[in-house]
């Protein structure tokens, strides 16, 4: 039951994408100027590729949060999948005070905050904590929480 939960989910947010993109790209191409057409269209291309590309990151992060609190043995591993409540599953995992999570409300702390929380969970994992501080580099922040997540 969960699988097809979770296809219909996925297929259903895909729909729901597509019918955005089509209705924007409607409204913009019915202007007076004949060229609006196709760059309404290019518009809403580059719309849905980033919708699909936001929401297959946010799956990924997701299921590695998932992953992690259950090999930590963290209660709720589902709490990945709800958008705030995962930061209270990550302090969880990292065994963080809970009021933590009102740092992560402050801009320039959140940074640091998270840098912490990360390198916690690094080392619940058993790795060495400065994976946590790879967090900060662009595009290797995708790869940590795999990382922590399927190494053995």
């Amino acid at each position: 039951m969960k699988v097809r939960f979770s296809r219909l989910a996925f297929v259903g947010s895909g729909i729901g994408s597509v019918a955005i993109v089509m209705c924007a790209s409607n409204a913009i191409a019915q202007s007076s100027d004949t060229g609006a057409a196709p760059v309404a269209a290019l518009g809403g291309v580059m719309l849905l590729f980033v919708v699909v590309l936001g929401l297959a990151a946010y799956v990924y992060m997701s299921l590695a949060l998932s992953t992690i609190a259950t090999k930590t043995g963290t209660p709720n591993p589902w709490l990945a999948w709800i958008p705030i409540a995962n930061i209270f599953l990550m302090l969880g995992v990292a065994k963080k005070p809970m009021w933590w999570f009102l740092l992560f409300l402050i801009p320039l702390v959140n940074i640091v905050i998270a840098i912490m929380v990360w390198m916690a969970v690094a080392e619940a994992r058993g790795k060495p904590n400065w994976w946590g501080v790879l967090m900060i580099v662009p595009l290797v922040n995708l790869v940590v929480p795999g990382y922590l997540a399927w190494a053995d």
